[in-house]
Parts: C-alpha cells; structure tokens; sequence
C-alpha cells in the first residue's frame, strides 16, 4: 500500500512546485524583513531569487501583466472592452469579473489600485465603468515599484468588437503588435506624447531583439484628429477637439511577384477589430514630491528676496497689530504652491 500510495504522493509534491507564488504584499515583504532582522537568519535561496524577481526594474526583460477590473457600475459594453482587451493581452492579461468600489483618482482608490496589483504581480491596470455623468469611462494606468506612477482616463465614443467581425481572421495569442501613430499632435502635444507611451507599454508584448516576418500578424493604428468636430456627449468636455480612432487589421504577408528574388513580401490588411473612438479626459502623474519641494524651496528664496530689498514685513506685522514673525514665509507659501502645481501638472 505504501509503494501505491508514493506515485500519489510525488504527483502531489510536483503539483505544488507548479503552482504559481503570488507577489508578496508590501506589507508581507516588511514583516519578512523584520523577522530576518529579529532572528539574523537569512531567508532560503529560493525565496530570495523570488524575492529579487518581484523588485522593481527600471529595464523590463519580461512582459508586463495587465489587470482589468470592473468599476462601481459597468455595463455591457464596457465589459466587452475590458473582454477584447484581455484577448489582446493573452496570456498577460488577467480579468476580474465582480464589481470594485474603486475611484481610481482618490487615495483610498489608488491604495486599493496598488493592492490588487501587487496581489495579481500585475504592472499595468485598466478600469472600465459607466455612469451618468461619465458614460463609457476607461482608466488606464501602470505601477512601479508597487505604487501607481501615471494615469489616463479616456471617454469613449465609439466601440466596435472582435465579435463584430465574425469570420474574419485574427491575431495570435502572444503575437507583437506593429503600432503606427498617425498625426502631429503625437509629437507636438504634452498630453499625447504620455499617451503614447502608455499605449505602447500596455499592447508592445514581450520584448525581443529580432523579429520573423511571419511572426506579425496584426497592426494598430491610432491617429489623433485635431480638426474633427465635438461630439455632443453627456459628461465629456464637448469643448475638446482631439479625437483619437484606434483601428486593428490583420496583416497577411504574400509573395511579391513584381519585385526579384529577395523582395521583401507584401503586406494585406483586413480589419478584424477592436476599433473604438475616443477622447482624453484626465491624465494625471504622481508628483506631490515634486509641488512639496518646489513650495520649499520657492518660499525661502521669496524670504531671501524679501530680505535682500530691504522689506522687514515682520516688523511690519508687529507695528500693524499681527504678532506672527513667520509671516513672510506664510505669504510666499500660498502662490509658491501654484506656481509648483502650474509648473509640474
């Protein structure tokens, strides 16, 4: 009995060598170190590769995880967004089904952003939802070392699916996408030009340092359309003109008959989806170090200013009845901190 029951057993072993570790959180991570320097035994080697691995790194060698959630109110159509995104992002791509009472702008949203992500080892993260004053909203964002580092909410307009263009081809699982920006306000306008890198960090797949031709099998386009009239939608800023259409095709390579030998092949495009129509709401970087420091130091060089001519305004609080000698640095505090925020946002 004990020879029938081994296989079992070693079957059970390898089963959980295979199972996939979740990150730690960063509480678990400090509580780990805590012990380690309570105790002074070091941890074991496989916990310390898996530990090194789940760091943060300023050059990715692997492809980022992507989470998509569910907002307070999602309707239909937003949950086939976040479905066909996940089928553009297989395998890297995670999607949960329940609703999440996330407002991804406030502290309590961006720290429950963070928890998830790290929870799901996910760098990237999407949330869809739809209400009444923001219909068909997407925020889309990425985290660095388990901290939420930018975000891009968009409004859109229009959607058409994978499902729209039933029996026409499709993309691979795992492919690299070929993603083509078309018009000047990617290179001219701030705004687009953060866009742009988080569209490209979100679909550009695993990185790699050569390519086979047959390996390409779809392509991306997104052309920003600054002249394209506004359309009159509830909750959007109908005063914005930039329009953004994103567009998928299948490319089918085929032989160039006109050309030699060595002739590169010729690229077929048919659509097969997802195309949508949309416009930037809010994007939003996380630089409140940046505003902290830059009111600092702009108020005490106001103070040095105000020293420097002459101008002994607490002595002027004191004769004028306003015992506060910090008055000064209390005047310069205020504009210094709009000049920061004008500066850095």
């Amino acid at each position: 009995q004990n020879q029938e029951n081994a296989p079992h057993k070693e079957q059970t072993r390898g089963e959980k060598k295979n199972k996939k570790k979740m990150a730690p959180t960063q509480q678990q991570a400090k509580q780990a170190r805590a012990k380690v320097l309570s105790t002074g035994k070091q941890p074991k080697a496989s916990i310390q590769r898996y530990l090194k691995s789940t760091e943060a790194q300023l050059v990715e060698k692997e492809a980022k995880s992507v989470l998509l959630l569910r907002g307070i109110r999602c309707s239909d159509a937003m949950t086939t967004v976040l479905r066909d995104m996940r089928s553009m992002n297989a395998p890297n791509a995670k999607l949960l089904n329940k609703n999440n009472q996330i407002v991804p702008f406030d502290d309590e949203g961006q720290l429950s952003l963070e928890f998830l992500t790290t929870k799901n080892d996910c760098s990237l993260f999407a949330i869809a939802s739809s209400n009444k004053k923001r219909p068909n909203n997407l925020v889309m964002g990425r985290t660095f070392d388990h901290q939420v580092l930018d975000m891009v909410e968009l409004g859109i307009l229009r959607y058409k699916s994978m499902n729209d263009y039933a029996g026409m081809p499709k993309k691979r699982v795992g492919s690299k996408p070929m993603m083509l920006f078309v018009g000047d306000a990617w290179h001219l306008d701030t705004e687009c030009k953060k866009l742009q890198n988080l569209l490209l960090d979100f679909y550009r797949g695993d990185p790699v340092e050569k390519l086979v031709l047959s390996g390409l099998d779809h392509a991306m386009v997104f052309t920003a359309v600054a002249d394209a009239p506004p359309l009159q939608q509830p909750g959007l800023d109908n005063a914005t003109t930039l329009l953004i259409h994103q567009r998928t095709y299948y490319c089918k390579l085929k032989k160039n008959t006109t050309g030699g030998s060595g002739s590169a092949p010729l690229p077929y495009l048919t659509p097969s989806g997802p195309d949508m129509d949309f416009r930037v709401r809010i994007i939003c970087i996380m630089c409140y170090l940046l505003i902290v420091l830059g009111t600092v130091i702009i108020s005490l060089l106001s103070c040095h200013l105000f020293s420097y001519f002459g101008l002994n305004v607490s002595s002027w609080c004191t004769s004028s009845t306003i015992m506060c000698p910090q008055f000064p640095l209390f005047c310069c505090f205020i504009p210094s901190i709009y000049i920061c925020s004008c500066i850095s946002f």
